[in-house]
């Protein structure tokens, strides 16, 4: 029997491929599985300087089974999909501007913008680390990119993010994509199907 009013616990990087791909497919999870999705981007290099771990540029047999992996991943959900020529990037303004967001326009409208930067990204190779194109991201969702530029500077969203990153790591966030289902830790966009029988079981 399914179980509702779950709540799962989205941590990723706007540079983490593997969450581009969960992010696509989060809120069908959800629906289907009677979940409320809570959206916490952070940075992932704090996390990997905590944990010893590296970015896959720097794991070059891990790296090219990925590469093979994510195309294959985009022609099995259907996602728009190209290898960045910058990567990884530096994504400490799109993850601002999300909190930046949240904060005065809403969770939905905070979510719209991940997504599009997403798809900016890994849908279309744009460098979103660049603030033109983060500037275009914004105006292509309806949002004034002088605004969000400005509120990326303001030390309350800085410290927002900073503790949100703090706090992955205290609970053991290595990686993206990370999911916590009431508490319970799942690593990886390939722990959704996990993820929903834990859900409809209640646990094991």
């Amino acid at each position: 029997m399914q179980m509702a009013s779950k709540l799962i616990e989205f941590y990723f990087d706007f540079s983490s491929p593997y969450a581009y791909f969960a992010a696509l497919q989060m809120e069908d999870f959800c629906d289907v599985a009677g979940c409320t999705v809570m959206w916490r981007p952070m940075m992932l290099g704090a996390a990997f300087k905590a944990s010893g771990n590296k970015p896959l540029t720097e794991q070059p047999m891990k790296a090219e089974y990925s590469r093979h992996d994510m195309d294959r991943l985009a022609r099995k959900v259907g996602a728009p999909w190209r290898w960045p020529d910058t990567f990884p990037i530096a994504t400490l303004g799109a993850a601002r501007a999300f909190y930046w967001l949240e904060g005065t326009a809403g969770v939905e409208k905070a979510k719209e913008f991940a997504m599009a930067a997403f798809d900016a990204y890994f849908g279309h190779g744009r460098n979103i680390s660049d603030p033109e194109v983060l500037a275009e991201v914004a105006t292509s969702i309806g949002l004034d990119p002088v605004a969000m530029a400005k509120a990326c500077k303001d030390d309350k969203v800085k410290d927002r993010l900073r503790f949100e990153t703090e706090e992955a790591i205290e609970r053991g966030v290595f990686g993206s994509p990370f999911f916590f289902v009431d508490g319970e830790p799942f690593w990886g966009q390939d722990r959704l199907p996990m993820m929903q029988e834990w859900v409809n079981s209640g646990g094991w």
